[in-house]
């Protein structure tokens, strides 16, 4: 078992440390988890430029990140379906499973939901990390690490377009061409959209979305 754990450490505003942490021990329904790709989200820059995000405010040190791949390091007790060196990436927020949108399945709606790198929650910016195995997916061995830590975003853009209801053969408009906006034109295109737009105030956002397939941009600077 690895002895060392260095971690990225947030203690206030425009203060990371790198820092040695304990190696977790995963509980019997958990995974331990060597992490190897993390994606930096607005939260995680948020959190250190401003120190909160609305009422989610840091007032002790929280490890950051939350869009995570690694590789099964351990195996709890109870863990059926995984096995040490299997690829996985995670779904960084752990739901109460007992409220009335978790038993109708909107868990992501649960008003009690631990989600990483979210005061007190600490994130997965660390070489070890222990998560619930039924909020753990494997990976194919086509998907690289950078792709498993995609993940996540992704599905925030897969959501964002089932809600929208993008059909086949529909036109579409994104505002916003950050890392979701692009992600949400991309899914747009594979839904079917026949013609996807997007905006944003960043020429090189734009000129990046336009390579990943987007129609058209508008600059609205």
């Amino acid at each position: 078992m690895a002895e060392e754990n260095l971690s990225a450490v947030l203690y206030g505003v425009n203060d990371i440390r790198l820092e040695q942490r304990e190696v977790p021990i995963p509980a019997a329904n958990q995974l331990l988890i060597s992490v190897n790709t993390v994606g930096i989200c607005g939260s995680d820059v948020h959190f250190w430029k401003n120190g909160a995000i609305g009422n989610f405010v840091v007032k002790e040190p929280m490890v950051l990140g939350h869009e995570t791949c690694g590789t099964v390091a351990g195996v709890g007790a109870h863990v059926k379906g995984f096995s040490v060196g299997d690829r996985i990436a995670i779904e960084p927020g752990i739901p109460c499973r007992e409220c009335e949108y978790c038993k109708i399945g909107r868990y992501n709606l649960c008003p009690e939901v631990k989600f990483f790198a979210t005061p007190p929650t600490h994130g997965s910016l660390a070489r070890y990390i222990v998560h619930d195995a039924d909020f753990c997916y494997k990976l194919p061995d086509g998907v690289t690490s950078e792709e498993g830590a995609l993940l996540e975003p992704l599905s925030v853009a897969v959501h964002a377009c089932r809600r929208a209801q993008v059909q086949m053969g529909q036109r579409i408009l994104v505002q916003g061409a950050g890392p979701v906006g692009t992600l949400c034109m991309m899914t747009a295109r594979a839904a079917g959209a026949t013609q996807v737009v997007i905006t944003d105030l960043n020429p090189g956002r734009l000129e990046l979305a336009k390579k990943l397939g987007a129609d058209h941009t508008i600059c609205v600077e």
